[in-house]
């Protein structure tokens, strides 16, 4: 395993070892969607990954998908991640945020009543949202004008300068898992015309203009950007998955950005395919894996150039010391998949750390 505990510079990012902390929506937020004391524990007790990735987090008001989700929109939320940060600071960790716009995901009973927007005028059909008057089916969102989008770019550069001032190390564009930035870039969500539609330089025209504004506020050094070109969470499908890898790989090269962040697989299973090969072939910066890898499979990996480093979700959902139990080859904990969303610390922070 000795590849997985090298150190990392990515970007300006130094990272002690390569075993990093996927971002995990967890709906532990307080009133307000601001973190509370209860987040701040929650991250602090796995500061020994690499790098935390923290969740979710809404760059805009107005724009919640998960109910109890974060937001980094004004100083409440600045405050309550400030405590967080000092608190992974405080353990020896490192972690930046996950900047996000939730898109069609969203739904009016979570925001006001307020229609969700999205590239095109498709609604999810393939699940449904949890909102204060139960499961209920997603709506058809609201098809954003041309005009609009430079308002969209300009709320991820605020949130941006927001989380510099809560003190993170750096952020992560989030550009995966079905919502806006993701919509936009694949083409089974995206159908419409003119400069944010069409071919792939087109469609990813919106991603590129957060990362730049991202890339403005931070340096670009300090910035991430996560994509999921397989998942078919949240009614996502592009036609060419490979393809639109290595494009968007080489037009990353532009930025020297601190990571790129691929998914390599589909939360469902509808979609397979190889597409780490061709990101790494693309791209010639620090590219991280996530989805399924065990430790043994990370480190052979890494010690063959397949990639940088790797993040792990549910492993560190169930062990706050992953890194330590890796290191000593101890058995994993499995985590209760019926407390990843529910309130309060049960499943949350009372995972026990590895007794050695």
């Amino acid at each position: 395993m000795d590849s997985l505990f090298a150190p990392l510079q990515a970007g300006d990012l130094h990272l002690p070892n390569r075993i990093l902390m996927a971002p995990l929506t967890r709906c532990r937020a307080e009133a307000d969607h601001v973190p509370g004391a209860l987040m701040a524990e929650y991250y602090a007790q796995r500061a020994s990954a690499g790098l935390i990735v923290a969740e979710a987090t809404m760059a805009m008001a107005g724009n919640s998908a998960f109910w109890h989700e974060p937001g980094i929109y004004g100083e409440p939320q600045i405050a309550g991640w400030k405590r967080v940060t000092d608190a992974v600071h405080a353990a020896g960790g490192r972690i930046v945020l996950q900047i996000w716009h939730g898109g069609r995901a969203c739904h009016p009973d979570l925001n006001d009543d307020a229609q969700p927007v999205a590239p095109s005028a498709l609604r999810i059909d393939n699940d449904q949202v949890y909102t204060p008057k139960g499961k209920v089916d997603y709506v058809t969102p609201r098809a954003l004008d041309d005009a609009e989008l430079p308002g969209i770019v300009a709320g991820f550069a605020a949130a941006a300068r927001n989380a510099l001032e809560a003190g993170f190390d750096g952020v992560e564009v989030h550009g995966a898992n079905g919502y806006l930035l993701d919509e936009f870039l694949r083409d089974g969500a995206n159908h419409r015309q003119g400069p944010y539609g069409g071919p792939i330089e087109h469609r990813a025209r919106l991603l590129l203009e957060v990362i730049e504004a991202t890339c403005a506020v931070w340096g670009s050094r300090k910035v991430g950007v996560r994509v999921s070109p397989l998942n078919s969470y949240n009614a996502m499908r592009d036609s060419d998955p490979v393809g639109l890898m290595r494009w968007l790989g080489k037009r990353l090269n532009d930025f020297d950005l601190a990571y790129w962040h691929v998914m390599r697989a589909d939360f469902l299973g509808q979609q397979t395919g190889d597409v780490m090969t061709p990101a790494r072939e693309a791209y010639d910066g620090t590219l991280i894996g996530n989805m399924g890898y065990t430790p043994a499979e990370a480190s052979a990996a890494i010690a063959e150039g397949k990639l940088d480093a790797v993040a792990f979700g549910g492993a560190f959902i169930a062990n706050p010391d992953l890194p330590e139990r890796i290191r000593a080859n101890a058995p994993l904990a499995t985590p209760d998949s019926s407390t990843f969303y529910s309130p309060g610390a049960k499943g949350y922070t009372d995972y026990p750390r590895f007794a050695g």
